[in-house]
């Protein structure tokens, strides 16, 4: 079997553009940054939300499931409508569909129209794959690498920018939902600078998309993450017909799109990369790490903001001392992101997913057993988002390098589904633990609700970290 990913454009395609490489990374680097803000904005303000809202924690998972519900959505048809029409003019309505959620949420005063509004907000999806088919019409592979590492570190920038301006807005403003706004300021600003310094990709065949098949996916694929998200809840027992009606039904939906793909001259996404060893392997290290990362996206922030005299456990902080109590994550992540090129290009890219995998499940142990107070669990996050930025670049990459250049976004977009797909799974996992660990008429579970998530998340870090193992160097590589 041929894993040899086609590496290098042609000469043609390798040609720079007229707009200067400044001003293309300055653009990858808004428009990610402001993909990180949309993202992070809510952590510090979850706590408050239960209040303002009149909602439980584990009805808060919602909000992270109505939003990857969306991104699995929308990623293969933008990232398809990319690479036929253009990757600007896509990403360009990209972002003013998630403008369009965002000032949905800064209005919200209930909790379905954020939640309407998180799921506009999920087309954010779109831009990595988007803005990976411009780079790579552009740069060699080398470059590609580098500016894919940038790209990340700009997304996981954007998380902690999001999250210190919430924080600080919640803080000083009377305003309980003042600090909703943020996302739309950033959205909004990266639409106004990217919209004339973006170029355009020279190659555009142009064409129909695959609607049938895109629908099939969407289709199947959200119901079942929403039989997975549900599972458990009230009223969704795992036995439910509503709760099997959508695992089943979505799991028959997508093995048709499966068969109608494998039948179609121009696909929405080509099925048939996965008959490649090294496609499926960083599929599946992707599932799991990105299942661990979108699992906690709620629970860590949650813990961080309760008092032990609510709860009995907890570190008691304020929004404002959350939101910088989340940043050792986040820095480490981006500094994993940044270093990644340098690790596999002197460790290889095997080790480089199993050392990030590795890192993930031993700061999610370390976690379990040092959380009660804020130094140590500070420390054990950092590691987690260490491991966390090693794997969002190198699992990014391999993606990307893999497919022809004429499907640069889909298959950039492939990996963003299974990001979205994997970050679904997690949050299913831990709100169905939430559910069953939260004692009626409270809206906070008990401690064994974050210790069980975290074992859960070592425990599949762990096994991604075996799977990456079976990754095997291309051929083209081989020494």
């Amino acid at each position: 079997m041929n894993d040899t990913p086609i590496l290098a454009p042609s000469p043609a395609r390798s040609a720079l553009r007229p707009t200067p490489v400044a001003a293309v990374i300055v653009s990858l680097v808004l428009v990610e940054l402001s993909s990180g803000i949309t993202q992070g904005f809510l952590g510090p303000l979850l706590k408050g939300l239960t209040t303002t809202l009149h909602v439980n924690v584990a009805q808060l998972n919602w909000i992270s499931i109505a939003n990857l519900l969306s991104s699995v959505a929308f990623t293969p048809i933008l990232s398809r409508l990319g690479d036929l029409h253009g990757h600007r003019r896509v990403l360009r309505w990209n972002l003013a569909i998630v403008l369009t959620g965002s000032l949905l949420v800064g209005l919200s005063r209930s909790f379905g129209m954020l939640l309407a509004g998180q799921v506009l907000q999920g087309a954010f999806a779109g831009f990595f794959p988007l803005l990976v088919g411009i780079l790579r019409n552009r740069r060699t592979a080398g470059e590609s690498r580098r500016g894919i590492s940038f790209m990340v570190a700009a997304l996981v920038g954007g998380l902690a920018l999001g999250t210190v301006s919430s924080g600080l807005i919640a803080e000083y403003v009377a305003v309980p939902t003042a600090a909703l706004w943020v996302p739309a300021v950033a959205v909004g600003l990266a639409l106004a600078v990217t919209w004339p310094l973006l170029p355009e990709t020279e190659e555009r065949p142009g064409g129909s998309a695959d609607w049938l098949g895109a629908g099939l996916l969407c289709v199947g694929l959200v119901a079942v993450t929403l039989g997975l998200g549900q599972g458990g809840a009230p009223g969704w027992e795992w036995t439910s017909a509503k709760t099997l009606g959508c695992l089943v039904g979505g799991l028959l939906v997508t093995a048709v799109w499966v068969l109608a793909e494998l039948r179609t001259s121009a696909p929405v996404m080509d099925v048939r990369l996965f008959r490649r060893r090294n496609v499926v392997v960083v599929a599946i290290v992707t599932l799991t790490f990105s299942s661990c990362m979108l699992g906690l996206l709620v629970a860590n922030p949650v813990f961080l903001s309760t008092s032990r005299a609510e709860a009995g456990y907890g570190l008691g902080l304020t929004p404002l001392a959350t939101a910088f109590a989340l940043l050792p994550n986040m820095l480490a992540l981006v500094l994993g992101a940044l270093v990644a090129p340098a690790v596999a290009a002197r460790l290889s890219d095997r080790r480089t997913l199993f050392a990030g995998s590795l890192l993930m499940a031993a700061g999610n142990l370390a976690v379990y057993f040092s959380h009660s107070s804020l130094v140590p669990y500070l420390a054990c996050t950092a590691v987690v988002g260490l491991g966390s930025g090693l794997l969002q670049h190198s699992t990014r990459t391999l993606a990307v390098e893999a497919v022809p250049h004429d499907q640069t976004s889909v298959g950039s977009g492939i990996n963003e589904l299974l990001i979205n797909v994997g970050g679904s799974l997690g949050a299913a996992v831990v709100l169905s633990v939430f559910a069953a660990e939260t004692a009626a008429g409270r809206s906070l579970p008990a401690v064994t609700a974050y210790t069980h998530a975290w074992a859960i998340c070592a425990a599949v870090s762990l096994a991604g970290a075996l799977v990456s193992l079976l990754y095997r160097r291309p051929v083209k590589e081989a020494l």
